[in-house]
């Protein structure tokens, strides 16, 4: 069974009198995501990735196509899927006064949770997510991590099958974010939850996830591991060299060079594989009298990737 399953997926936001405005905000999307991986979605500022997920969490109606998730329609069988699902945001807020354990019972409650099994589930929440020693702090005056760190937490009140986490590292810093992403990994491997992650952060992307889905517009375009999504676009791999002499023009002409660049006394060269063709390249290099200074290669990273999809 597929943990999501959606089959031309559409919803349109109406707006203003005169004249009337129509945001497409998801068009006829179709998109099967398999149980126990982190699949992520990708895609820039107001491409839909938000709405999607409304749509599978049961919080907003699609207008046309269908949806499943966990093996029930999101539209008509949502009671049965909101037990065995959770989601967590980047811009959760929750109310001021209260304490994080007092957040985390409100919501256990609300799961049906109650007695010893509830304070047994919020310790362990405090402790999986280091909120321990910050119970008594009122919400309003955690740090940003904190905050984010209570949102996954409440996330996982129900043991969810089926994580939903839309940006969970918006705005954190750098260090803040590599301990939430290494959290996110643990509940995959530790727990076994299939995890829907959404992000603009290309390096979050390809650090987590097993697959990848860029949206655009409301469509998507492309879908697969990062490598296959470099492969897909044709982006290659990338030969950095420092020639003396400098320069040596018949590089572009080699087989298998897509681009060939000189600038600040190196040239870097795009070919379709660098494991195939750097023997060639320096093979050649010697066989012409060129001394290599410096050499570097590297792949196309998933930035690359983002920024062509989405010209």
């Amino acid at each position: 069974m597929l943990a999501v399953e959606v089959q031309d997926l559409s919803k349109t936001f109406r707006s203003g009198w005169f004249p009337r405005r129509l945001t497409h905000a998801l068009r006829g999307i179709s998109l099967s995501i398999p149980r126990g991986i982190i699949f992520g979605l990708l895609g820039p500022n107001g491409a839909g990735k938000t709405t999607l997920l409304s749509i599978l969490a049961t919080l907003l109606l699609p207008d046309a196509g269908r949806a499943r998730v966990l093996g029930h329609d999101v539209v008509r069988e949502a009671r049965a899927i909101r037990p065995r699902l959770n989601m967590a945001s980047g811009n959760s807020n929750f109310i001021w006064s209260l304490r994080a354990p007092e957040i985390l019972t409100f919501y256990g409650r609300l799961y049906g949770l109650s007695g010893w099994a509830l304070s047994r589930k919020v310790d362990e929440l405090l402790a999986l997510c280091e909120l321990e020693e910050h119970r008594k702090v009122p919400y309003h005056e955690l740090s940003t991590g904190l905050k984010q760190r209570l949102a996954l937490a409440k996330s996982l009140v129900n043991d969810p099958e089926l994580l939903f986490l839309d940006e969970p590292t918006l705005g954190l810093d750098p260090d803040i974010s590599a301990r939430m992403r290494a959290q996110i990994k643990a509940l995959r491997q530790d727990r076994g939850t299939s995890i829907l992650l959404t992000t603009h952060y290309m390096r979050e992307a390809e650090e987590l996830c097993d697959e990848i889905a860029f949206i655009k517009s409301g469509e998507i375009p492309a879908r697969g591991t990062a490598d296959a999504l470099k492969r897909q676009i044709r982006i290659g791999d990338v030969i950095a060299l420092r020639l003396d002499p400098p320069v040596w023009d018949r590089l572009a002409d080699l087989p298998g060079v897509l681009r060939c660049v000189s600038q600040d006394g190196r040239i870097e060269c795009t070919v379709d594989s660098a494991e195939k063709r750097l023997p060639e390249i320096l093979r050649l290099l010697h066989e012409h009298g060129f001394v290599v200074r410096d050499l570097d290669v590297h792949e196309p990273d998933l930035e690359e990737v983002f920024v062509e999809l989405a010209k």
